[in-house]
Parts: C-alpha cells; sequence; structure tokens
C-alpha cells in the first residue's frame, strides 16, 4: 500500500469513528464503513453509509440529511436494503 492510501485510509476511519454513532441514528441508516467512491482523479476513499433506501432530501429532515463530505473525507450513500445477521 502507498503512503498517500495509507494515510487517506487512516484518516478516513479516524473520522469514521467520530461521526458512527451520529450517522447511525439517521432515518434509514443501517451501517456505516470504508471504501472507495469514483473521483475526477480515479477512486477515492470514503466513508461509505448504508441505507435502507436513498430518499431525496427534500423527503427528510434536517436531522437526518447525511453530509456529503465529513472533515474533508467524502461521504458515499448506498442503498443495501434491510440488513439481517444470519
Amino acid at each position: 500500500m502507498n503512503d498517500s492510501l495509507g494515510d487517506a485510509l487512516a484518516q478516513a476511519q479516524a473520522v469514521k469513528t467520530k461521526y458512527e454513532t451520529e450517522l447511525l441514528r439517521k432515518k434509514n441508516v443501517v451501517g456505516v464503513g470504508l471504501g472507495f467512491m469514483p473521483s475526477p482523479r480515479g477512486e477515492t476513499v470514503a466513508i461509505m453509509v448504508n441505507v435502507t433506501r436513498k430518499e431525496p432530501e427534500s423527503h427528510l429532515a434536517e436531522k437526518d440529511i447525511i453530509p456529503k463530505m465529513l472533515d474533508n473525507v467524502p461521504v458515499n450513500v448506498v442503498e443495501t436494503g434491510t440488513i439481517h445477521a444470519l
């Protein structure tokens, strides 16, 4: 792993840890993790927020809107449906 990728992952992990509890309280959120998302420069490390279903921001209360960035780390909202433990 190159240093810049390692630094990006470390930063994203720290931001995820900082905001995870807050994100999990939002409507439809069922999980928070790290992953990659497309960017103009290829792929970038991002905080992945899993939701049961995506809804337009206009249908959400302000407290339930997931920000597009957290502390300079991009956030990607991914519709996963309901997650069940097996």
